[in-house]
C-alpha cells in the first residue's frame, strides 16, 4: 500500500534524468556527529529511534550518513542493516523521503542507512561507479572516491556504533544507486548478503562474487530514464531482463524461469540457484522511474518520470526477500 506522502515529498522539484528526486530535508529530525567508530561492536550501547545524520571522514573525504534507528531499538539484540542509496543527481535526504522506506524499518526492525554520494550533479551527487560512465557518458574525475570501498567500510563502522547481525546486511538504491548496488553485488559479496536494484539493475563485468548472490529488482516497462528494454543513457545497454539472466546464469540458477503476471506486474523467478540464492525481477507494466509503493509523486514529477501506481511495495517485497536470504 502507498504510504501517505511526506510534506517533504510535497516540495520535491523536477528531477534530473537518472535519478530519482531531489528534496529537501526527511521528516525525522537529524543530529549531526563526527565521533568515529571505535571498531568494537555497537551491541550494549541504546540509541535513540529516528534518523541522525553522520558526519564522517574517510580517506581524506568528508562522507554523510542518514541513519533511520527503528522504533524499539534497545541495541541488546543484533538486527539487520540495509544501505539504501539515492539516485544520480540526488541525495541521502532525498532518498529517505523518496523511497518510504523508514516506515518499513520503524514496522520490522531493521536499521536503514542512507549514504550520499561524492560526485556533484545538478542538485545532488553521483556515485563513482567503477568503469561506468556518468549520465551524458563523462566518467567520474581520476581522484573521484573509491565508493565500493567506501561503501563496504561503511557496514563495519555502523557495526561499531549500532547492534548489527552482520549476517543480515543487505543493499538497494534506485537508478545511479540501483547500479551501484549491482556493484556491490559483485564487488563486496562477502559483505552483503543480497540486493535489490530499484530501476537500475545491472550485471557488472568482470563480477568477481565468488558466490551465488540473491537479486530481486523492480523496474517500470515505461522507465524514460533507464528503458526496460536497454539502448539508454552509454551506462545503460542492455535490457533489464537481460540483467537478470545473466545474474541467474551466474548464480547458477535454472536456464528458464518461471514467470506469473498479477496486476500491474510480472514476475520473473530464477529458482534452483546454488546455495539457495534466486533471482527475481518484478516487471511493472506501464510505470515510469519510480520507487514502486513508495510516497506520491505530484504530478509535475510523473510528467518527467513516468507513471506510478500500487502495484507493487518495494519496500515490503524486498524486506521479505532479504529476511529469507541471509548470509550463507
Amino acid at each position: 500500500m502507498r504510504r501517505p506522502a511526506a510534506a517533504s515529498v510535497l516540495a520535491l522539484c523536477l528531477v534530473c534524468a537518472a535519478c530519482g528526486t531531489t528534496a529537501g530535508p526527511a521528516p525525522s529530525a537529524t543530529s549531526s556527529s563526527s565521533i568515529p567508530a571505535t571498531g568494537a561492536s555497537g551491541c550494549g550501547r541504546p540509541a535513540p529511534a529516528g534518523s541522525s545524520t553522520l558526519h564522517l571522514e574517510v580517506d581524506g573525504h568528508r562522507r554523510l550518513v542518514i541513519v533511520h534507528v527503528p522504533a524499539g531499538y534497545t541495541g541488546a539484540t543484533a538486527v539487520p542493516l540495509v544501505l539504501n542509496l539515492h539516485g544520480s543527481e540526488s541525495t541521502a535526504a532525498a532518498e529517505e523521503a523518496f523511497s518510504g522506506m523508514d516506515a518499513t524499518s520503524d514496522q520490522s526492525g531493521f536499521i536503514v542507512a542512507y549514504p550520499q554520494a561524492l560526485i556533484a550533479a545538478g542538485s545532488g551527487f553521483d556515485w563513482n561507479v567503477p568503469d561506468e560512465p556518468l549520465l551524458g557518458g563523462t566518467y567520474p574525475p581520476g581522484n573521484a572516491a573509491n565508493d565500493v570501498a567506501f561503501l563496504s567500510d561503511l557496514v563495519p563502522d555502523l557495526a561499531g556504533r549500532y547492534c548489527i547481525d552482520t549476517s543480515r546486511v543487505y543493499a538497494t538504491g534506485v537508478s545511479g544507486g540501483g547500479r551501484m548496488a549491482s556493484q556491490l553485488a559483485c564487488d563486496a559479496a562477502s559483505t552483503f548478503a543480497a540486493v535489490a536494484p530499484v530501476a537500475g539493475l545491472r550485471f557488472p563485468d568482470p563480477c568477481p562474487a565468488g558466490r551465488a548472490v540473491p537479486v530481486i529488482a523492480f523496474h517500470g516497462t515505461a522507465d524514460p530514464v533507464d528503458p526496460y528494454d536497454g539502448n539508454g543513457q552509454p551506462y545503460w545497454t542492455y535490457s533489464v531482463p537481460v540483467a537478470a539472466q545473466r545474474w541467474a546464469a551466474h548464480d547458477g540458477c535454472a536456464p528458464t524461469p518461471q514467470t506469473s503476471s498479477a496486476s500491474g506486474y510480472d514476475l520473473t523467478d530464477y529458482g534452483g540457484c546454488a546455495s539457495g540464492a534466486s533471482v527475481e525481477l518484478y516487471s511493472l507494466i506501464g510505470e515510469g522511474h519510480e520507487w514502486p509503493g513508495g510516497p506520491a509523486m505530484p504530478s509535475r514529477i510523473t510528467a518527467v518520470l513516468g507513471p506510478q501506481s500500487d502495484a507493487v511495495d518495494a519496500d515490503d517485497v524486498m524486506w521479505a526477500f532479504f529476511l529469507a536470504h541471509p548470509a550463507q
